[in-house]
């Protein structure tokens, strides 16, 4: 065999491993992100200043309960059809009440440290309180309270569980804020 085709059979053979690991890498990628994580895009402002319009986020639903604090994904599509961003702030059994004077939020009597929001909670959207959280549901609210469509929103109300597609995991984009987000 002469060098030349030796060399042609080598360069053919390192192109197929590449080929073949890359064909690897996507597939497990592709499980990955099918099965375990998504990634979803921040669209609008009721997350500042915590999140902001365009980025993106890995969420993941697995082995997942819903806990004060989580930032959660989730859809409803009788409130709206794409999926919205929120945190989540009393769960199934808690008593959530909204001092919409002073803009404290109170969870079973006591109120709400909330260093990541934007403003006091001022803006009523039409549910009274106090609420009392049902079994399997949770109560959400955006970062942004006066400029969010969220819990206090009789249309979305009480979230159930089913609705929520994941917990943010971290930030993808932009990539000089690549990382977790509190």
């Amino acid at each position: 065999m002469s060098t030349e085709n030796s060399a042609a059979k080598k360069l053919q053979d390192e192109l197929y491993d590449w080929v073949q690991s890359i064909a690897v890498i996507l597939s497990v990628v592709i499980l990955l992100f099918t099965f375990f994580f998504r990634i979803i895009g921040v669209e609008g402002d009721s997350m500042n200043p915590t999140l902001k319009d365009n980025d993106w986020l890995v969420i993941s639903n697995l082995f997942y309960e819903p806990e004060y604090g989580d930032i959660v994904v989730l859809t409803k599509n009788s409130f709206m059809s794409q999926p919205i961003v929120k945190r989540v702030i009393a769960t199934e059994g808690q008593v959530i009440d909204i001092d919409f004077t002073t803009g404290t939020v109170t969870v079973d009597g006591k109120v709400l440290d909330e260093p990541y929001i934007a403003d006091f909670t001022k803006r009523q959207l039409g549910m009274e309180f106090p609420q009392l959280v049902p079994n399997d549901c949770v109560f959400v609210l955006g970062d942004n309270r006066n400029h969010s469509s969220d819990s206090r929103d009789p249309a979305l109300g009480m979230v159930h569980k089913q609705y929520i597609l994941g917990r943010l995991i971290f930030r993808i984009f932009p990539l000089n804020k690549i990382g977790a987000v509190a």
